[in-house]
């Protein structure tokens, strides 16, 4: 399965796997994208305390990517989650939204699960044709 990683864990050759569990440093997050146009499908995994979470990269209130730059997600802090368009913040252990405009909703989680450890998206068949983007 590591032999399916290119660019450090950065993209991945067949749309399942996202990266090293040593490639996440705790209270770090990284951002993914795979396929294109409509068929793009965003996610971000998160380390903190240890554990590893991962959910879409969509806000609830505008489905917009949470990060305006590569991996940002946390807030100053690094405690919460932030989404640079509106502001509103999550909490990290179950996408929560604590403040903002979908104050109350939950970021949707993505399914994931280790293997050998590397961080594979759960549920996503690979798809030949369908390059990481």
């Amino acid at each position: 399965m590591a032999d399916d990683l290119q660019d450090g864990g950065r993209q991945a050759l067949n749309a399942r796997v996202l990266c090293r569990v040593d490639d996440l440093a705790e209270g770090s997050a990284r951002g993914f994208r795979f396929g294109s146009g409509v068929a793009v499908r965003a996610v971000f995994v998160v380390k903190k305390g240890g554990a590893i979470y991962a959910y879409d990269d969509a806000c609830p209130h505008m489905g917009t990517p949470l990060a305006f730059l590569p991996d940002r997600y946390f807030d100053r802090d690094g405690r919460d989650l932030l989404c640079s368009t509106h502001g509103a913040r999550f909490r990290v252990e179950d996408g929560f939204c604590l403040s903002g405009p979908c104050a109350g909703r939950r970021l949707a989680r993505a399914a994931i699960r280790i293997e050998s450890d590397v961080i594979v998206l759960a549920g996503e068949e690979p798809r030949l044709s369908d390059p990481p983007a």
